[in-house]
């Protein structure tokens, strides 16, 4: 199964010492996950006050940091709409990359998510569907162009108890139905983070882990970096899988 290391998120500097930031930090936390047992990336660029960004100049130089430290990794990037004006900035945002993702992630329940989604697919980006609500699970299973899609996000964003944080796993599931057509990466994040991960090895789903969805380890004790989590990840990965 495929483990994804989300490196950084939405989160801002100072909400974890090892949080990276910068390109050069993003490189360094890449080779550091994938040496604990990561196979794939998912960053967010950011600007000089830390916030996401989708700017072309900040895109590329984070993209090419990575593939110089690590050659050969698939590193996806966010298109979240808070990283933009509104739908019309985003996608001139987007089409005026110059570097490109291997793959991005549209969050299906954000305006223009199908237009981005398009736009994304005639560059040659895969693009990974963000599905965090039934609703949400239903549109994407709406569209024309759903077979497309690298893969699909069944995220559990809400921070949830591990009984209600699987309920809640289950039922996105349920909505996406039994035969996909895609891949699916089943993830939580806060405390439904790794009972969410612990679902989806069980469900035979790919997962992710990184300091964009949780500080914390299993035992509640804050995690060193990425690489602690992604290593504790595995580790369990391994575990249940035998």
């Amino acid at each position: 199964m495929l483990l994804k290391a989300c490196l950084n998120g939405p989160r801002l500097p100072g909400e974890h010492p090892a949080l990276p930031v910068s390109a050069g930090q993003l490189a360094a936390a890449t080779v550091s996950a994938l040496a604990a047992g990561a196979d794939a990336v998912h960053v967010h660029p950011k600007d000089s006050r830390g916030h996401d960004t989708l700017d072309a100049i900040t895109v590329a130089s984070v993209l090419e940091a990575v593939r110089v430290a690590a050659p050969g990794t698939p590193v996806g990037v966010t298109t979240g709409a808070w990283a933009a004006a509104g739908p019309a900035q985003r996608l001139a945002a987007v089409r005026g990359w110059q570097v490109l993702p291997d793959f991005a992630s549209v969050n299906w329940h954000e305006p223009g998510a199908h237009e981005l989604a398009t736009e994304l697919m005639e560059r040659g980006v895969g693009v990974e569907a963000g599905l965090w609500t039934p609703l949400a699970v239903e549109s994407w299973r709406d569209w024309s162009r759903r077979g497309d899609c690298l893969r699909v996000l069944l995220e559990v964003v809400d921070d949830l108890a591990e009984e209600a944080a699987v309920s809640a796993a289950g039922r996105l599931v349920a909505a996406l139905g039994t035969t996909p057509e895609v891949p699916v990466l089943l993830h939580g994040e806060g405390r439904s983070a790794w009972p969410v991960l612990d679902e989806a090895v069980r469900r035979g789903f790919d997962a992710r882990i990184g300091l964009e969805d949780v500080l914390l380890l299993p035992d509640d004790r804050r995690a060193a970096d990425n690489a602690d989590l992604v290593a504790t990840a595995r580790l369990a990965i391994t575990r249940a899988v035998g």
